[in-house]
């Protein structure tokens, strides 16, 4: 796992700290959908996996961000279920995700 992380980090290094911060969310954002899919069918994904990523603290963005190069794992799973069961990212899926539903 850490061998493919490698190239990720690597491309981290070259960009503006901003960059940096939108290439990893990107990145967590997409090993954040497949667990919501799994985990949580039904729920729209884009909005729910936008309240997780704004949730999340940088060190869970780049271990998400990492796994999105092996996949997701039993950690991607745990961080996701932690982030999902925060206070702040319920009330994020219950203003974002909800509505989506209803429409």
């Amino acid at each position: 796992m850490m061998r493919l992380a490698l190239p990720f980090a690597a491309l981290l290094v070259a960009c503006t700290p901003t960059q940096q911060d939108d290439l990893t969310r990107r990145a967590a954002k997409n090993a954040v959908r497949p667990v919501l899919a799994e985990r949580f069918p039904g729920v729209p994904l884009e909005p729910a996996a936008d309240c997780v990523i704004d949730n999340a603290n940088s060190t869970e963005l780049l271990s998400l961000a990492a796994d999105a190069v092996t996949g997701p794992t039993a950690s991607t799973v745990e961080i996701v279920t932690n982030i999902v069961s925060r206070p702040a990212t319920l009330a994020c899926l219950a203003a974002e995700g909800l509505p989506a539903l209803l429409n």
